[in-house]
Formats: C-alpha cells, sequence, structure tokens
C-alpha cells in the first residue's frame, strides 16, 4: 500500500497492483483502496527519479503510451491467471 496526496492534500491510499518495465522506463499500477476489491479503475503512473534520485510517480499523458503499458499489463495478467 502507498498513501498519495491529491491537489487538495487529501489523502489517498492506494494497493500496488503491479510493477512493470515497458520499454525503457517502469510504470505503478495502483488500484484506490476502497476500489481494491471491486471492478474500479487503475491508475497508471510513471516511476522516475528526482534529483535526489529517489522514485516518484508523475501521470501519463500521452494516450500511446498508456495504451502500451495497459497492454503490458493485461498481458502479465492473462499469464498469472493461467
Amino acid at each position: 500500500m502507498i498513501v498519495l496526496y491529491d491537489e487538495e492534500d487529501n489523502e489517498c491510499r492506494f494497493e500496488v497492483l503491479a510493477v512493470l518495465d515497458v520499454d525503457e522506463d517502469r510504470y505503478a499500477i495502483l488500484m484506490p483502496e476502497e476500489d481494491y476489491e471491486g471492478d474500479g479503475e487503475a491508475y497508471v503512473l510513471r516511476i522516475e527519479q528526482d534529483e535526489n534520485g529517489e522514485d516518484i510517480l508523475v501521470g501519463i499523458d500521452d494516450g500511446e503510451e498508456l495504451d502500451t503499458v495497459v497492454e503490458a499489463y493485461e498481458e502479465l495478467a492473462k499469464q498469472q491467471n493461467n
């Protein structure tokens, strides 16, 4: 579980569904804690490093990049279910 804060500084808890490498980047697939048992939408965030070498999560604006990561996650999930 990780805790992130929204723009109004509200605490939001997430379950980490997966961390995966796609091409040259690393991504985290997160599910809000309140939706973890349901069919809520997952968040896909790119993992980057800040100037201190600490991991930070960055939103993805590029639809093609997002589609590529979602496809990789779906393939991973399919392999884990077999």
